[in-house]
């Protein structure tokens, strides 16, 4: 039901700019020490296909699990995360990643709204074929995610308490944030302060009505300007209820289904339940970064979630490093508004991103 009632409001997270913030040309990934090889597992039934690297200097001494944010996947064609790969494997690091599924050449249906629940299996699934396979590093193994990946990622740490350590990007807190992306985008559509919180008004008020039971008269009259929004329409495509009949049918299913939980201020869908409590659990060292011009997830939540709950676990360690000229993507941005990202063909990382992940695993990974 939280996929379902996901499609119809369009609580979406990062979906502007991913691909060639994610991408690097194969020259690029060439000019690094290391050896790629396509690898393959089953998960769910369905074979998911990718590719792993291998440093060329020597034996691996970890290997770092790439899992996706949101959005569509091509590893290959786009030498996704080929930038950090070769990084990696300069300091003998090697890295595997895979193609969702129907993307790539995995098997299966793409599903953009896929469940963070089956990300998590998947991702569980590929580090237990690496252990079962002895791909040299497996037997110390990390997690890199961005942006959605921030609920996946923790879901499968505090299911295998054998992976040794997670770099969050751009990471999110326990709900959608697709409501602190409007605020964040629509003063930089122009819109002032008494039309923006307008806006807002309409979006959690017409949430409330229709998860009470209220009418589509009730709902179409409390989003009068937020159904006509062009950034909402236009930029972020989001497609309101057709007609009366497809918003009763909507509604009936919410209602007859079980626990799905909302956060209270915000009226946005809680993704993973005891988010707080899983994160307080994960006995890893962390290094979480974030683009302080990041307009898709609320990243100053996110920093006070992870220091209330991975920086007060005597077992963990949480390394916090934040880029004040970067965006979603830590791409050096102007303003870190979707527009901007959608019209980038240069993609710059903001000064230090590499170099923070390189020196942290230098002093908390292999030392």
């Amino acid at each position: 039901m939280k996929r379902a009632l996901s499609r119809l409001l369009r609580p979406v997270l990062a979906a502007a700019g991913l691909v060639a913030a994610l991408g690097c040309s194969a020259a690029a990934e060439d000019a690094f020490p290391m050896t790629t090889r396509d690898f393959a597992f089953v998960s769910a039934g369905i074979t998911l296909s990718g590719v792993i690297d291998q440093p060329t200097g020597g034996m691996a001494r970890a290997l770092v699990v790439f899992v996706h944010g949101y959005g569509p996947t091509d590893v290959r064609g786009w030498s996704m995360y080929a930038d950090l790969r070769g990084r990696f494997a300069t300091l003998g690091i090697a890295s595997a990643t895979w193609d969702k599924p129907g993307r790539g050449r995995s098997e299966g249906d793409f599903d953009i709204d896929q469940p963070v629940e089956d990300g998590a299996r998947e991702v569980l699934d590929a580090v237990a074929h690496l252990r079962a396979q002895g791909v040299p590093g497996s037997d110390r193994i990390g997690m890199w995610g961005i942006s959605r990946a921030g609920w996946i990622v923790p879901i499968a740490l505090s299911r295998d308490p054998d992976v040794d350590f997670w770099i969050s990007v751009s990471g999110v807190t326990a709900e959608d944030n697709f409501l602190y992306l409007l605020e964040s985008n629509w003063p930089l559509e122009g819109r002032n302060a008494e039309e923006t919180e307008r806006l807002s008004s309409e979006w959690k008020g017409g949430l409330r009505i229709f998860r009470s039971g209220g009418s589509y008269e009730a709902y179409r009259s409390a989003r009068a300007h937020i159904l006509t929004d062009p950034f909402l329409t236009d930029v972020m495509g989001v497609k309101d209820f057709a007609d009366e009949t497809t918003y009763r049918a909507a509604q009936e299913a919410f209602l007859g289904a079980e626990n799905v939980p909302v956060e209270p201020e915000t009226g946005m869908t809680i993704f993973v339940d005891g988010f707080d409590a899983i994160l307080r659990g994960l006995d890893v060292h962390v290094l979480a970064l974030f683009g302080e011009k990041d307009r898709n997830v609320d990243w100053r939540k996110t920093r006070a979630l992870y220091e209330a709950s991975i920086g007060r676990n005597h077992r963990a360690r949480l390394t916090v490093r934040t880029f004040p000229d970067a965006n979603h993507n830590i791409d050096v941005s102007e303003t870190g508004g979707i527009r901007e990202m959608r019209a980038m063909r240069e993609h710059r990382k903001s000064q230090g991103y590499y170099e923070a992940q390189l020196d942290w695993l230098r002093a908390r990974v292999l030392r």
